[in-house]
């Protein structure tokens, strides 16, 4: 240590250098439970995320007769005031922003400008002292970390929430409700347990860890049967029920809802809505229509170009003119989709084409005699020769048409809706109640209140913004087809999962490998304890609707008269105590308290278990690499389910993991930089840039006696399925002075494979050479030498060691 610096000097003898520092190693924990809690943020700054989402989602409660209405308004977590208590309220430590006039929360204990988030501005830090004391505002706790440990307490803070009784008036007559009373009030609910500093919890003296758990993504999946012939989608949510669509041998579509008993794909789209079998072939297949005139057949044309039509692939019967007599297409032509722009040029509308033509085509509605009436062929029937005939000779003007065969989707619509014997939606919703309920007596009210809750109420159902956003990647291949807040399902996501399935038998799209990590994800503390803190606001909320329902005179009840928060603090309290992801922390060492912070558990409620996990669950997945350690892991029945992140990795918004990498161009790696205060720059705080453009900038300022911008070095973190489209080469690849790639041809990685390509094809390159394995794992010398078992038990045994010196 120097005299004018606190910390050691660190000395790095590694012959690749590391281009970016690595990440806290406890964010994981911390960054987690402060989205949780959310409790130094005034209400209106909260995101819609851990507790405010939970109580957003539970609230209001209205009693069984409509005519009172509980509802949340806010909480606050803590007691935020100045050591004398004459100052209170967390408005104390926020400020404005000179630039753009929002709120910036204001730190008194780190000296420095603070940074507002909305324009990128740095603000001075100037929050409010008490004029008694002296000292700002802050969380004052009854005992800290220390006494809590000493007297075997919890380390927490009260929770206090916020609630407006609304009672109505409701006329006999009409049913219309007029506001009576409104009473708001602050109803204590309990102690929250707090996280200290180093990302544990003190629960009754004793320091626990919550391990992170990794679990199957929401989302939409598609999965193969062995022999391959028939394949399985299934649409998973976060909240609510799994639906599973599938075919048989022979061509039919089945639903299973909840893993129950399956029927008919078509029963299930009549309920979404689609009345009729042409309604459904219209929703599936490329519908075309055909005009019959003087005995003649003429396909007709969409003059926009913008529908789909089975023409191309077609051999044209006869010469196509133009209005001019100019020969657009010549007989015997095949119709491409230059063709078809050409015909379309020409201002063409129809096509006389062959009864030949028609083969393999199939009505897609009901073919009508317009003389008689009669009706010459059903909807969902195929077009033979002999009847294309018959309707030659008749009265009919027109026939819409699809090709089964053809199409990308098949047969197996068709073949369903000739198997189906309900006819309209109310048929279908109370079939499906019967296979839902078998044993009650069902009617349209509760079968349509049935299916409805299961999928459109957000109450019952929660898709998830993580299962909304891989469900986008996977159908629309972007994450901005629908907006991510869209929590609930509706028809076309349900006709979009239908169509891709079906088209996998064609070899269009690919089925999911379920190890694969972007289609698993981290459930991290907050997470966790979210999901805790719903099962107890359920919970209460029956205790609440049964209260509202007996109690003598609603008029006189305060909030906290029907607000019993024992089932919420039960099941917080109960997670902490019991919950198979709570442990006692592992303290024999500084690596093992961080190793134990960064483990990742497949165990778990709503996890594997031991028995049922399998050989590849357990095993390392290509998609490990930088994300996970593949070293360090247990040995015995936990191998493989219970793992650990790896040094640079992080944990994004939607939980899944990312590694970092530098950007490469033209076979030249590209150091970029990120802005951490923009000085007088033009740049905003957190915009990154390649590092050479900057250091000019910062140049030019420092010329002209202005402050220049303060950068940090940045590397592009990527998701699993972010990476398989690139190529990314490894840290040792060889570099000259201007840190272009040497050699023509570079070992990199692929889609989860290992390939020879060359230098110009490189995206990307590794950051170090230690972002593949963990922390324990990285201090293993010359671990590049050991055998895969052997540094398996030294990463492990190094956490057993016993520290000799304090």
């Amino acid at each position: 240590m120097s005299k004018r610096n606190r910390f050691r000097h660190r000395f790095d003898f590694s012959k690749i250098p590391a281009t970016i520092q690595i990440p806290n190693l406890i964010e994981v924990q911390k960054r987690s439970y402060e989205r949780f809690l959310q409790m130094d943020r005034l209400p209106s700054e909260r995101d819609d995320g851990g507790l405010q989402s939970v109580f957003q989602s539970v609230f209001p409660i209205t009693d069984f007769r409509n005519v009172s209405q509980l509802e949340f308004v806010d909480y606050a977590i803590g007691n935020w005031e100045c050591k004398c208590g004459h100052l209170k309220g967390l408005h104390h430590l926020r400020t404005t922003c000179k630039n753009c006039g929002n709120t910036v929360i204001t730190d008194p204990f780190h000296p420095g400008d603070v940074l507002c988030h909305k324009c990128g501005t740095y603000n001075a830090n100037t929050p409010d002292f008490c004029n008694k004391c002296g000292d700002p505002v802050g969380l004052q706790l009854k005992y800290d970390v220390a006494e809590c440990e000493e007297r075997g307490m919890t380390y927490s803070a009260p929770l206090k929430v916020t609630m407006r009784l609304t009672i109505f008036d409701k006329d006999a007559e009409t049913g219309n409700r007029s506001i009576r009373d409104i009473k708001e009030q602050e109803v204590f609910f309990g102690d929250v347990p707090l996280m200290t500093e180093n990302g544990t919890f003190i629960v009754n003296g004793t320091e626990r860890v919550i391990v992170s758990q990794l679990h199957r993504s929401p989302g939409v999946f598609f999965e193969t049967a062995n022999n391959r012939t028939y394949f399985l989608g299934k649409i998973i949510p976060y909240r609510g029920s799994w639906v599973e669509f599938e075919y048989d041998q022979k061509n039919v579509l089945y639903v299973r809802i909840d893993r129950k008993r399956k029927f008919l794909g078509t029963i299930f789209l009549r309920a979404l809505g689609l009345r009729s079998g042409e309604d459904i072939l219209r929703a599936f297949y490329t519908v075309d229509r055909l005009v019959v005139r003087d005995k003649k057949l003429y396909w007709t044309l969409d003059p926009n170009g913008d529908k789909a039509t089975n023409l191309l692939g077609m051999k044209l019967a006869h010469s196509i003119k133009s209005k001019s007599g100019d020969e657009v297409a010549h007989s015997g032509r095949k119709i491409n989709a230059a063709t078809l722009k050409e015909i379309q040029k020409a201002k063409i509308s129809e096509i006389e084409v062959d009864v030949s033509d028609l083969e393999g085509a199939w009505a897609a509605g009901d073919i009508v005699d317009t003389t008689s009436g009669e009706v010459m062929l059903e909807a969902n029937t195929e077009l033979t020769p002999d009847k294309v005939a018959k309707i030659l000779d008749s009265g009919v003007v027109e026939m819409n048409l699809f090709f089964p065969e053809r199409d990308d989707v098949g047969t197996v619509i068709s073949q369903t809706l000739r198997r189906d014997s309900v006819k309209t939606p109310q048929e279908a919703l109370i079939e499906i109640y019967r296979k839902l309920r078998p044993g009650d007596p069902p009617t349209l009210d509760t079968a349509t209140a049935l299916f409805h809750g299961m999928f459109f109420d957000p109450r019952k159902y929660d898709f998830s913004r993580v299962g909304r956003l891989k469900f986008n990647i996977k159908l629309f291949e972007n994450s901005d087809a629908t907006t991510l807040d869209k929590r609930t399902l509706d028809p076309d996501d349900f006709y979009a999962t239908i169509k891709y399935l079906l088209k996998l038998r064609k070899n269009i799209g690919a089925v999911d490998d379920i190890d694969h990590l972007g289609n698993r994800r981290v459930r991290a503390v907050g997470e966790l304890l979210e999901n805790q803190f719903r099962i107890g606001l359920v919970r209460m909320e029956r205790a609440i609707k049964e209260k509202m329902s007996v109690y003598q005179e609603m008029s006189t009840a305060m909030p906290h008269d029907l607000v019993n928060a024992k089932p919420v603090m039960a099941a917080i309290r109960e997670f902490f105590g019991s919950s198979q992801l709570s442990q006692f922390m592992d303290q024999t060492n500084p690596l093992s308290e961080i190793t134990h912070k960064r483990r990742l558990s497949a165990l778990g409620p709503g996890g594997l278990s031991r028995e049922r996990a399998g050989f590849e669950v357990r095993d390392v997945h290509p998609t490990h690499y930088g994300r996970i350690c593949p070293i360090e892991t247990p040995e015995g029945p936990n191998i493989g389910l219970i793992s650990s992140l790896s040094c640079y990795a992080r944990i994004n918004d939607y939980g899944f993991i990312e590694s970092p990498y530098r950007r490469v161009k033209n076979a030249r790696v590209i150091d970029y930089v990120s802005v951490v205060n923009a000085g007088d720059s033009t740049y905003k705080a957190g915009d990154h840039l390649e590092k050479s453009e900057a250091e000019k900038v910062n140049a030019e300022l420092r010329d002209r006696k202005k402050r220049p911008a303060e950068l940090e070095p940045f590397s592009f973190y990527l998701s699993a399925w972010e990476e398989d489209r690139h190529v990314i080469a490894q840290a040792n690849v060889e570099l000259d002075e201007k840190l272009r790639i040497v050699g023509d041809l570079v070992n990199a990685r692929k889609a989860g494979n290992f390939v020879l390509v060359s230098k110009e094809d490189v995206d990307y390159v590794d950051v170090s050479p230690k972002q593949l394995v963990s922390v324990a794992a990285s201090l293993v010398p010359f671990l590049e030498h050991d055998d895969a078992n052997r540094a398996l038990m030294g990463a492990n045994m190094q956490r057993q060691s016993v520290p000799l010196l304090r």
